[in-house]
């Protein structure tokens, strides 16, 4: 039940933040995506199933408050969440180098299926200035972002984990 309330919170606050402060914190008019490192983050350390469910919860906040279509973001962040849950087997607390990568993959992912629902669908073929103009500086900046925020997410599932251990 912890783990539960500790996760909600997260959600809702890399929500605020992504939508409040780094909105005034945009480089090159792009923003870094807390919600899609947190659902790296939980489906790394947690496995498929919360991947996919933190996922759908992100999806569903940024669908509500900022999508076209709903389910959308749902969808995409769901399979990003489940995708990630496959490397919880090479998991490795204290290495940094598969978060940061995954990370990077993942905002790939998000970028290239938010341009095909929401470019290609409608007749804008131009993908390589999508690519330079939106996905590259999203990419870096969710990356470096990344770096710290992976971070504080893993102190906090450390710290949940040996509770939990305690308890058992």
């Amino acid at each position: 039940m912890k783990r539960f309330i500790v996760v909600i919170i997260e959600i809702l606050i890399c929500f605020l933040l992504q939508t409040t402060v780094f909105q005034w914190l945009a480089l090159a008019h792009v923003t870094p995506n807390l919600l899609l490192i947190l659902t790296v983050a939980v489906g790394l350390m947690r496995g498929r199933t919360e991947g996919l469910i933190v996922g759908f919860v992100c999806g569903l906040l940024i669908d509500f408050c900022y999508g076209d279509i709903l389910g959308l973001y749902a969808l995409i962040y769901m399979i990003i969440g489940y995708l990630n849950g496959y490397s919880h087997r090479i998991f490795v607390k204290d290495d940094l180098t598969i978060p940061i990568f995954l990370v990077g993959v993942s905002q790939f992912v998000y970028f290239f299926l938010f341009y095909i629902f929401e470019f290609l669908l409608k007749g804008k073929l131009n993908i390589l200035f999508y690519l330079v103009s939106i996905g590259l500086p999203g990419i870096i900046y969710t990356v470096v972002v990344s770096i710290v925020l992976y971070k504080l997410l893993n102190i906090i599932n450390t710290r949940l984990d040996r509770k939990e251990e305690e308890e058992v």
